[in-house]
């Protein structure tokens, strides 16, 4: 059975990624980015991504003024969002160090300046951002059942983490996880090659996808007489291609774009809902990798 079976975003295409929101100030006034919001629901896109490192919380600061300004639009949209990662500037003891914060009091405070930010009573689902090898499952796992019974949030689940990471918090809490956000690409496929996937569609996590299009790193990989085929054979651009090569993974994971530019999102959508044939999904794959499938 396919993580797919849990009905966790089942009908969701694309989730659209705010880590860049702050790089687009004309969707700054809480009139026109609810007016984007109100578009993308449009096109059926209501899954918005955060995280409270995302412009140090301002970016769901700014989500939150135009849902407060425009309050029609909560009940169309889910969020989700996350905690644990602690950046150096953020640091406020002498290290000034990057690390990680899994413990429960962090969580719990984490989850209610999310709902602060966000101004929405619940958010759709929780995760913990990254592993951290400090991390005390059991009190973890309480926390989040406690915001759980509280109605702060949906969903549980995790961000990068490997197999047996996710399994020992899975062990300590009976609410199932229900994703794992984590890198996957064309340019980054190792997980479908290291069991990384398969775990996940056995323990039916659904994988969220984030960098699906390789932080840019696809440019130039695409032999230019492949693209030229691909695009003539499938009429798709190499945004599309790039998401149609996802789409069509068992369990279909669900690309987390960071883009917030109009034809990208277009784009990325058109690929979501395409198939593309097997040999060609393979051929991608061979001229990204550098390498012939053995």
């Amino acid at each position: 059975m396919t993580s797919q079976a849990t009905g966790y975003l089942a009908k969701t295409p694309l989730i659209l990624g705010m880590m860049r929101l702050l790089d687009h100030p004309e969707l700054h006034t809480p009139k026109t980015l609810a007016a984007w919001i109100e578009s993308q629901l449009e096109r059926g896109l209501d899954v918005f991504d955060h995280a409270d490192i995302y412009g140090d919380g301002e970016c769901e600061r700014l989500f939150g003024k135009a849902l407060a300004a425009y309050p029609g639009l909560r009940d169309k949209i889910r969020i989700i969002t996350k905690t644990d990662i602690v950046l150096a500037h953020q640091d406020t003891s002498q290290w000034q160090t990057k690390h990680y914060r899994a413990e429960a009091e962090h969580v719990s405070g984490a989850i209610n300046r999310a709902l602060g930010r966000l101004r929405v009573e619940q958010v759709d689902t929780f995760l913990i951002h990254r592993p951290d090898p400090l991390m005390e499952a059991e009190p973890v796992a309480r926390a989040l059942e406690d915001a759980v019974s509280a109605g702060k949030i949906r969903h549980i689940g995790v961000s990068n983490f490997r197999p047996e990471q996710w399994r020992w918090l899975q062990k300590n809490t009976d609410l199932p996880l229900a994703c794992n956000q984590t890198e996957l690409s064309l340019a980054h496929a190792e997980p479908l090659f290291d069991g990384t996937h398969e775990a996940q569609l056995s323990d039916r996590l659904r994988w969220l996808a984030w960098s699906p299009l390789g932080g840019g790193k696809l440019a130039g990989h695409l032999p230019g007489n492949l693209l030229a085929t691909a695009r003539a054979q499938t009429g798709l651009s190499e945004t599309a291609l790039a998401m149609a090569w996802i789409h069509q993974i068992p369990g279909k994971p669900i690309p987390v774009l960071g883009s917030m530019n109009e034809e990208r999102i277009r784009a990325a959508l058109e690929g979501c809902r395409s198939e593309l044939p097997r040999p060609l999904w393979f051929a991608l794959l061979e001229a990204v990798r550098g390498r012939r499938v053995p």
